[in-house]
C-alpha cells in the first residue's frame, strides 16, 4: 500500500509539472520549464522510493503498469478539474482499453 500511495503523490506532482502550465500560456517558456523542473524534482522524491519499495513485491513491468494506471486516473481528474476540459467518451474508452492491459501484466501464466 505504501508503494501505491507514493505513486499517487508522485503522479500528482508529475501531472502538475507536465500540464499545469497550460493555463498560463502567456508565461515565458523558459520560466515554465524551470518551474516544471522544480516540480518534477518533487515528483522524483516520491517516485524513486515508490519503485525501490515496490520492487520487493512487484516486477518492474508490474510497477510501470501500476504507475500508468495511476497516471491515467490522476490525469483525468486534473484535466476535468484544473484545466476544465471535457472528458469525452472516446478518451474514456481509450483509457479503459489501456487499463485492460493490466489483466495481461498481472495474470499468472
Amino acid at each position: 500500500m505504501k508503494t501505491i500511495i507514493l505513486l499517487i503523490i508522485s503522479n500528482v506532482f508529475m501531472t502538475i509539472a507536465w500540464y499545469g502550465h497550460l493555463r498560463y500560456k502567456e508565461s515565458p517558456l523558459i520560466k515554465v520549464i524551470v518551474i516544471s523542473w522544480f516540480i518534477a524534482f518533487a515528483e522524483y522524491c516520491f517516485q524513486v522510493p515508490a519503485n525501490r519499495i515496490g520492487h520487493y513485491q512487484f516486477s518492474a513491468a508490474q510497477l510501470k503498469t501500476i504507475q500508468e494506471v495511476i497516471t491515467l486516473v490522476v490525469f483525468c481528474i486534473f484535466s476535468a478539474v484544473y484545466l476544465k476540459e471535457e472528458l469525452k467518451w472516446n478518451y474514456l474508452v481509450g483509457f479503459t482499453m489501456m487499463v485492460g492491459a493490466v489483466f495481461f501484466i498481472f495474470k499468472k501464466w
